[in-house]
């Protein structure tokens, strides 16, 4: 694991999100929509800080007992050192804290290596979004972590 730490997201790191949103996802977040998470009384943010830059983000919101992530995004200069991983453990962390008692998410059928990490903390693959991302019509696989 690398040396950095995972905070609360603020205003003070929209700029370094929406760089990572956009090297990260075929169609990144607009300034206005990660603008609202910070509004968003649901929405838990985080990110993975090293060295004073912003390395990847994690959000997660928190609807009745269940947390469903948002998105996970990690710097491509920085994956495959743990940096997901923190931002995951967070994100659980964040839903214990609230008592939350589950979480979900979606994810793309292709990408296997976000699909490997959920499976790590113990989400399960429960069923497929046909055509869920409108940028594609690719798959979306519905994945559930229970009892938190």
């Amino acid at each position: 694991m690398i040396d950095m730490e995972v905070i609360p997201f603020n205003e003070n790191h929209i700029n370094e999100v929406l760089y990572i949103s956009a090297l990260s996802f075929i169609t990144p977040w607009t300034r206005d929509s990660i603008e609202k998470e910070l509004e968003n009384k649901f929405a838990r943010y985080v990110v993975a800080v090293k060295d004073n830059l912003v390395v990847g983000y994690g959000g997660v919101w928190l609807i009745l007992d269940e947390g469903h992530i948002t998105n996970i995004a990690v710097h491509p200069e920085y994956r495959g050192i743990g940096v997901g991983n923190a931002i995951l453990e967070a994100l659980i962390e964040i839903c214990k804290i609230e008592r939350i008692t589950s979480m979900t998410l979606e994810v793309r059928k292709s990408n296997t290596i976000a699909q490997n990490l959920y499976k790590k903390y113990d989400f399960i693959e429960e069923g497929i979004r046909k055509n869920y991302y409108t940028d594609t019509k690719e798959d979306g696989v519905i994945m559930w972590k229970y009892n938190l």
